[in-house]
C-alpha cells in the first residue's frame, strides 16, 4: 500500500476537464501517486488553498481562467509552502520569463509525459526536503536549548573555544578556574588557563588546530587557576559549533588516576567483552568520522560488514555457551587478515564490522574475497565440534556524497540482506559512483530469471478471497502472480518492472491466464461456482491475437466466459482508452467480465463509464487509510457506492487492515470486500466463504 506520506495532494489549474484527466493519467502511468482537486476558478481555488492545503499545484501555462499571476498571488497570501509549477505544450523563450516571474518553480512539457514526471517528482523531493529542514531547524533550536540547560548544570567544567578564544563557559568550569562571572575569561586564550611548563606545547597544539588538523581526544597537562594555583589535569577534544560557527568543546578533568590506568579503562569501554573487538558505540562513532573525512575529500574508504550464514542453525548445534566462544575464535581470524588501519568491531550478534582505509574498490573487492574464504576454508574447533561456517561480506564505499553514518551502515546492510536472499556465502561491494552500471547489470539479472522461469514453469498463482458482504453467489478470487526463487517466492514488485521495461508482460499474461483458467476447470469439478480476477497489463491491449486465444482456451478447457473478470487501473485504461475499449467488447461477446482498478483516483471517475463498461469497480486505496478516523473519505465511499448502484456497478474495496473498517464498509453500501486483515494470499483455495 502507497504511504500516505508519498501520495502528493495536487491542486490542478486546467480549463479542460478531460485535459486535466490527461495529466493525472500521465503522472500515474510514471508511479506517481496523486490525489487529485481540479480549481477553475477564483473563488474555487481560494476554497481549496484553504480547506486542503495543496502539496503542489500544476497550472496550465496558458490557462484563461485562471492566470498564473492570480494563482501565485492566491498562494502568496496563504504565506504556506507549496510548489506551483507550470506545463504547456508550447512555450517561447518569453512565456519561460514570464512563468518564472510570476512565481512558477519549475515548467514542464506537457507533450513529454517522462519531462512531466521528471518535474513533478523533483518538486515534490524539494518540497519534502524543505519540510524536512524546517523540522531539522526546529529540533536544532530546541537541542541547543537544551544543550545550553545541561551544560549549565554540568559539574564538569566545560568550555567553547573558538580560534583558540573563550566563547562559553559554564558555572562548574569558572569555578574551577577562580573565575566569578563568564565576562571574566570572555575572549580569554585558552592558554591562560595552562600551566607554563606546557604552554609551548599547547601552543603548538593550537597551531595545528588553526590549519585544520584533528585534536588529540585526551590531553594530559598542568592547569592553572586564576589565583596560581596548579593541578594536574585531563583535557577532552570535541568538535562543536556554537551560534553556527565551528569550534571546539574542551572538557578540563582533574586527573584521579594515573594516565596508564585511563588509557586502559577507556580501552575497556570501547571493547566488545566477547570478541575483544570494538563496540558498536565506537564503530559508528568512527564511521561518522570517515564520512566526514569524505565528504572532505578523502577516497577510497568503506565500511565493510560480515555476517554469519545459518546463524540459528549454528548456535542451535552447538549451544549458546559455546556460541560466545565461537564468535571470539572468528574475531581472531578476522584480525589476522587485518591491515594497522583497519578498525574492526562487532555491530550485532553475529554481525561484524570493519573501516577500512586506502583501498579502491579492486583492492576492496579481493580484501572482500580473502574474507570470505578464509572463513569458509576455516574448520573451528569448538568442544567436541568441528564447524564449518560461511559469511556473507557486503561492503559500501564511503564517496564524498555520503549522507552520514547511518545512510553508509544502511547501504551496506541492504547489500547484505540481498546476498543473503540469494543464498549467502558471497562477497559484494556497493560502489554509488557506479549504481547506475549495478542497477544495468541487475536488470540484466531478472531479464535472465523472468526468461527462464516462463520456459522452466517457474511461477506460482496465489489467491486471495475477495468476500460478498451482500450474499452473491459462489466464490471470488483475485489471482496474484509469485516466482519461484532459491530462498522463496518472489514477490512481482521485484520482477514485474523489469518485465515492463522489456516487454515480456503480455506473456506473463498469457501464463497467468492459462494457469488461472486450469485450476478453474478443477475447481469446478470439485462443485464450487467460482469467479476469477485476473490483472491485465495496458501491453496486452495491444495484441490482437489475445482475445482468440482467451476464447480458444475457455472453449479447450470447457469453462464458462463469465468466471473470469480482467481488471486494469484506471489511470491505464484513460491512456489506452480506444485499444481498451475495443478490448473490452471482445470480453462482453465473451461474456467475460472486466474490472476497474483505483477507481476514483481521477477527477470524474464515472465519466469513464461512458466508454468502458465496466461490471466491477476497485474502489482506489487510497480511501481506506485510516478510514475509521477519515469522515471525508467515509462520504466519498458512500457516495460513490450510491452513483455505482444506480449505473448497476458493483463495488469492490480493496486492502480491508481492520474490523471497523469492515462496519464502515458495510454501512456504505460496499458489494465486496478484500484484504490481508480478512486473508492473505495464499496458493491454495478455501471453500469457506461465498453461497455455494
Amino acid at each position: 500500500m502507497t504511504k500516505p506520506d508519498n501520495v502528493i495532494k495536487l491542486l490542478l489549474i486546467e480549463d479542460s476537464a478531460d485535459e486535466a484527466e490527461q495529466i493525472i493519467s500521465m503522472l500515474r502511468n510514471g508511479g506517481i501517486a496523486v490525489r487529485p482537486s481540479r480549481a477553475s476558478n477564483e473563488a474555487e481555488l481560494e476554497d481549496l488553498l484553504e480547506r486542503q492545503t495543496p502539496d503542489m499545484i500544476l497550472a496550465n501555462l496558458h490557462s484563461k481562467d485562471l492566470p498564473l499571476r492570480s494563482t501565485a498571488e492566491a498562494v502568496n497570501r496563504t504565506g504556506k509552502d507549496i510548489g506551483l509549477v507550470v506545463y504547456a505544450s508550447n512555450v517561447s523563450d518569453n512565456d519561460v520569463v514570464e512563468a518564472f516571474r510570476d512565481g512558477a518553480r519549475s515548467l514542464a512539457l506537457q507533450s513529454r509525459p517522462d519531462h512531466l514526471q521528471m518535474i513533478v517528482r523533483r518538486e515534490f523531493e524539494a518540497l519534502i526536503m524543505r519540510r524536512s529542514v524546517r523540522r531539522l531547524e526546529n529540533a536544532l533550536r530546541e537541542s541547543e536549548r537544551r544543550c545550553s540547560d545541561l551544560l549549565d548544570s554540568s559539574r564538569d567544567p566545560i568550555a567553547y573555544v573558538h580560534e583558540g578564544m573563550h566563547v562559553r563557559a559554564n558555572r562548574a568550569y569558572l569555578e574551577t578556574f577562580g573565575y566569578e562571572d563568564f565576562e571574566d575569561i570572555e575572549s580569554m586564550s585558552i592558554l591562560d588557563m595552562v600551566a607554563a611548563d606546557d604552554a609551548d606545547d599547547f601552543k603548538s597544539l593550537l597551531k595545528r588546530l588553526s590549519k585544520g588538523e584533528k585534536p588529540p581526544q585526551k590531553l594530559n597537562l598542568k592547569a592553572q587557576r586564576a589565583d596560581g594555583e596548579i593541578f594536574n589535569a585531563v583535557m577532552e577534544f570535541a568538535e562543536a559549533m556554537y551560534e553556527g560557527e565551528a569550534c571546539q568543546q574542551i572538557v578540563f578533568r582533574q586527573q584521579e588516576t594515573d594516565p596508564a590506568t585511563s588509557e586502559e579503562l577507556e580501552a575497556l569501554r570501547s571493547k566488545d567483552l566477547v570478541t575483544e573487538l570494538f563496540n558498536r558505540q565506537y564503530l559508528t562513532n568512527g564511521l561518522d568520522q570517515v564520512v566526514a573525512a569524505a565528504n572532505a575529500g578523502k577516497s577510497d574508504q568503506a565500511l565493510i560488514l560480515l555476517e554469519l550464514d545459518n546463524a540459528r542453525s549454528v548456535r542451535d548445534s552447538i549451544g549458546l555457551g559455546n556460541t560466545d566462544l565461537l564468535l571470539g575464535d572468528m574475531a581472531n581470524l578476522l584480525r589476522r587478515h587485518l591491515a594497522e588501519t583497519d578498525i574492526p568491531g562487532r555491530l550485532g550478534e553475529y554481525t561484524f564490522g570493519i573501516l577500512v582505509q586506502d583501498r579502491n574498490i579492486e583492492a576492496l573487492e579481493g580484501f572482500c574475497e580473502t574474507l570470505r574464504k578464509a572463513f569458509e576454508e576455516r574448520i573451528f574447533e569448538i568442544g567436541k565440534n568441528s564447524i564449518n561456517l560461511t559469511m556473507s561480506v557486503a561492503a559500501s564505499l564511503i564517496g564524498e556524497k555520503a549522507t552520514g553514518g547511518n545512510a553508509v551502515l544502511d547501504q551496506a546492510s541492504a547489500t547484505l540482506r540481498a546476498i543473503q536472499a540469494e543464498g549467502g556465502n558471497i562477497a559484494r561491494v556497493f560502489d554509488p559512483a557506479a549504481k547506475d552500471k549495478a542497477d544495468a547489470e541487475k536488470n540484466r539479472h531478472w531479464l535472465k530469471l523472468i526468461k527462464d522461469a516462463l520456459v522452466n514453469d517457474g511461477y506460482l498463482l496465489y489467491f486471495q478471497p475477495i468476500i460478498s458482504l451482500q450474499g452473491a453467489e459462489g466464490d471470488y478470487y483475485e489471482i496474484l502472480l509469485r516466482m519461484k526463487g532459491p530462498k522463496g517466492e518472489i514477490l512481482p514488485g521485484f520482477f514485474m518492472p523489469i518485465a515492463e521495461q522489456y516487454g515480456l508482460l503480455p506473456q506473463l499474461d498469457r501464463w497467468v491466464i492459462s494457469s488461472a483458467i486450469r485450476a478453474l476447470a478443477e475447481r469446478e469439478q470439485s462443485g464450487h461456482k467460482t469467479t476469477f480476477f485476473i490483472k491485465l497489463s495496458p501491453q496486452s491491449l495491444d495484441d490482437q491475437t489475445l482475445l482468440p486465444w482467451i476464447a480458444l482456451q475457455l472453449k479447450n478447457s470447457r469453462q464458462r466466459g463469465d468466471a473470469l473478470v480482467f481488471e486494469m487501473p484506471e489511470s491505464k485504461v484513460v491512456t489506452s482508452l480506444k485499444p481498451a475499449r475495443a478490448f473490452v467488447r471482445g470480453l462482453e461477446q465473451l461474456h467475460c467480465g472486466f474490472a476497474l482498478e483505483q477507481f476514483g483516483s481521477g477527477l470524474n471517475s464515472f465519466q469513464l463509464l461512458k466508454h468502458i463498461p465496466a461490471r466491477y469497480l476497485k474502489v482506489d486505496r487510497s480511501y481506506m487509510a485510516d478510514l475509521p478516523k477519515n469522515k471525508e473519505n467515509q462520504e466519498r465511499i458512500k457516495a460513490m457506492c450510491d452513483q455505482a448502484h444506480n449505473a448497476g456497478k458493483l463495488t469492490i474495496a480493496e486492502f480491508v487492515e481492520d474490523a471497523a473498517s469492515m462496519s464502515i464498509l458495510f454501512s456504505c453500501g460496499i458489494n465486496f470486500v478484500q484484504g490481508n486483515f480478512l486473508r492473505e494470499p495464499e496458493q491454495t483455495m478455501s471453500y469457506d466463504f461465498g453461497g455455494d
